[in-house]
């Protein structure tokens, strides 16, 4: 079976559910294709900063969120010798920043539900790509071959779409993390403030969504006996619990209380920055978004955010190219499909250079706060609490201070 179709986003996470709502709000239609038979909702919760939720207000679903998720008032960094705090910044103070850990699963079905019903097809798992002039040629597992004038891959970090761009797999880091995600049936007393404590090279840290849940995460560098935890939750639980001794007993409850299908272990990878500045992030009509495009690793809680920036600033190039009336002289000549092709070239080329950099220094910011925060040795734990600390808090806040702007492009 043939289907055509303008804009083919290849993945119905982050990047391409706000890529294809904003696309839909500018008077695009686009097809989503997802290889699982559902949205996906892995890694329980994310933090959202001020710059994901200028995203989120630009295709018009950051209220739905709001209104759902607790604001998070600022952060405590507790120190690995006492257990007491040894700083403490509020979000308000330092430029009323706007921040949120919320629901995955809530974040997705917030998006998919403003797009007309058939913009996602389930179970489409892409096996190759084909051109075809000024078109591409999606092919699928079950035989289907969709005809696009744009193909946008936003298929994660094992992307199909970036590897037809060139890009490698995204380099392990020698890190691992395990995230938790648990539900009271009473408020849980947590407060509003997110908590971060490092010890020896891990690394803790416990967010509230709303008044009954919490999410949390423990990363670190594992041994040869650490890699087999991963499929084993109570293992896991034991685990982190034997790693953070001095983490204030509400804290390690939070641990305890955490239910099996409450845990979740997985590798840290990230994109080597440089790749970015001599990548293909585009190439004629494809380009990539999302992780497919900057996988990083978590520790400045921006994956989400960079995301949903990429959704906004493509919907908005790509529309832009297409809704563009042909000029007269393409008309006479025949030449529409190839002067569009050529907008669109331009469109993508316009989306590239507007976020190559700004990729790239999230994915630099991430890795280093991540080298500095698991760094071991008495010198360095003591820099970290005494100094670095509230440096990497500030830096974290001025990445968040980023607006990717409206989706109108007039």
């Amino acid at each position: 079976m043939d289907i055509a179709a303008d804009v083919v986003i290849v993945g119905a996470g982050i990047a391409g559910l706000t890529t294809s709502l904003g696309l839909y709000r500018l008077g695009v239609k686009s097809i989503v294709l997802e290889s699982w038979d559902s949205l996906r909702s892995t890694g329980f919760a994310l933090t959202l900063w001020t710059n994901a939720w200028r995203a989120l207000d630009a295709v018009g679903v950051g209220d739905s969120l709001r209104q759902q998720h607790f604001q998070i008032q600022g952060a405590v960094v507790l120190s690995s010798i006492s257990g007491l705090a040894t700083s403490e910044t509020s979000f308000h103070a330092k430029g009323n920043h706007e921040v949120r850990c919320i629901k995955r699963k809530k974040l997705l079905e917030a998006l998919a539900k403003e797009l007309p019903t058939g913009t996602i097809r389930l179970s489409s798992k892409v096996v190759s790509i084909e051109e075809s002039g000024f078109f591409k040629l999606v092919h699928l597992s079950d035989g289907t071959i969709l005809k696009t004038k744009v193909l946008i891959g936003c298929d994660g970090v094992n992307s199909v779409v970036a590897k037809w761009l060139g890009f490698k797999k995204p380099t392990f880091t020698g890190r691992y993390a395990i995230a938790g995600f648990t539900e009271s049936k009473d408020s849980h007393g947590y407060g509003t403030k997110s908590i971060q404590f490092f010890e020896s090279g891990v690394r803790f840290g416990c967010r509230p969504c709303d008044d009954k849940t919490l999410h949390w995460y423990y990363t670190w560098v594992p041994s040869s006996q650490d890699k087999e935890l991963q499929d084993n939750p109570a293992t896991l639980k034991q685990f982190v619990i034997s790693k953070v001794e001095k983490l204030p007993a509400q804290l390690r409850a939070i641990i305890e209380s955490t239910e099996p299908d409450g845990f979740m272990s997985y590798r840290l990878a990230y994109r080597r920055p440089w790749e970015l500045l001599w990548g293909n992030i585009n190439k004629s009509n494809v380009c990539v978004a999302g992780d497919a495009f900057h996988p990083m690793t978590p520790d400045i809680g921006q994956g989400g955010g960079a995301a949903l920036e990429d959704g906004v600033v493509l919907a908005r190039c790509v529309a832009e190219a297409l809704l563009k009336e042909p000029s007269e002289e393409a008309k006479e000549e025949g030449d529409e499909d190839k002067e569009q092709h050529e907008r669109i070239e331009m469109g993508l080329n316009k989306y590239a250079k507007e976020r190559r950099w700004r990729a790239f220094e999230l994915i630099t910011t991430s890795y280093f706060a991540g080298y500095v925060q698991q760094s071991e040795g008495k010198i360095m734990s003591f820099l970290r609490e005494k100094f670095l600390a509230s440096y990497l808090r500030g830096l974290l806040l001025k990445r968040a201070d980023f607006d990717c702007g409206r989706l109108n492009f007039s």
